[in-house]
């Protein structure tokens, strides 16, 4: 990790230390005054100047915490925003495939949609509020105030932001299961010391490293310029992770880990939702198998290769 990373994460740490129990309205003007918003945004245009590496660092910090603010959405948005040469407005923002489905809905004033060809930015003046079981997806209707051509896709660069924090909540229930077991005694030892935990803890394991990769390669593919096959795998791949990883975290907890008062739902509930967004299993399943059918069997490896033969 580079020096400028380290120092990013240490003032992310802190913000989020500071927005902790704060609502969408309260922590607005602290997070636009530690100037994150502009992550993204190129140095020349006033930004911070930060790669996707940085982004997903951050957000995967950003996962490991129980904050439901659109922390994210808002960072993507202002660079969206930026690249179409559009001025963002003030207050949180947003990111969605469609206005049926818009993370924060509720607690945003504009959100942005792109689909590849052209970039829309528009008001959330009425919002359809639906029941949230971990963060808030709202039905949002509203005036478009800007749009633009732009190459970019909020279906994509959302399944990398969900890849991002599912990848830190993963990491986070990890270690919450590490502990408890390495606390909790039964028949004279630590549930940690039981076989069958440990193989438990170890697929566990497996799993949140297997997202943390998959995240990372994603955010090299988008720096390098082109990232759909990337994130695509990614999301995939934190999909299925997410599905065996949360069922193992409860079940290595026992009883103790379904109660309202132990924060694991506070990570489960947010993951199980995140994995519906942008895209479920069977969308990014037949994605991936689209890549893997134009490339034919016997040159799907050298399709591969030569993606990230561009790195070298």
């Amino acid at each position: 990790m580079s020096e400028n990373r380290t120092l990013l994460l240490d003032s992310a740490a802190a913000l989020f230390d500071d927005l902790a129990g704060l609502d969408a309205a309260a922590a607005w003007p602290r997070f636009d005054a530690a100037g994150f918003a502009s992550l993204l945004v190129a140095e020349a245009q006033g930004g911070f100047g930060g790669d996707w590496g940085d982004f997903f660092a951050v957000m995967r910090m950003a996962g490991e915490t129980t904050l439901s603010l659109p922390i994210g959405e808002t960072i993507l948005a202002t660079r969206l925003l930026a690249d179409a040469g559009i001025e963002a407005p003030q207050g949180w923002l947003s990111i969605a495939a469609s206005l049926d489905a818009v993370p924060f809905g509720r607690a945003i004033k504009a959100v942005v949609i792109a689909d590849g060809q052209s970039l829309k930015l528009i008001s959330a003046t009425s919002v359809t509020e639906a029941a949230a079981t971990g963060d808030p997806l709202d039905a949002v209707q509203g005036d478009v105030l800007a749009s633009a051509a732009s190459n970019a896709d909020t279906m994509q660069l959302g399944a990398f932001l969900r890849v991002a924090q599912s990848a830190g909540a993963l990491d986070r229930a990890l270690r919450m299961a590490m502990e408890y077991t390495g606390q909790r005694m039964q028949f004279g030892k630590t549930l940690s010391q039981q076989q069958a935990v440990q193989q438990s803890l170890a697929i566990l394991a497996v799993e949140t490293a297997a997202v943390d990769v998959a995240g990372q390669g994603a955010a090299a593919a988008l720096d390098r310029g082109e990232a759909a096959f990337e994130i695509a795998a990614a999301k995939l791949r934190t999909n299925m992770a997410i599905g065996t990883g949360t069922s193992i975290a409860h079940q290595v907890h026992g009883a103790i880990g379904f109660t309202h008062e132990y924060d694991l739902h506070r990570y489960t509930r947010r993951l199980m939702g995140w994995r519906s967004e942008f895209g479920n299993d069977r969308y990014w399943a037949e994605s991936t198998g689209a890549f893997a059918l134009k490339a034919g069997g016997s040159g799907l490896w050298g399709a591969l290769t030569a993606r990230t033969d561009k790195a070298a």
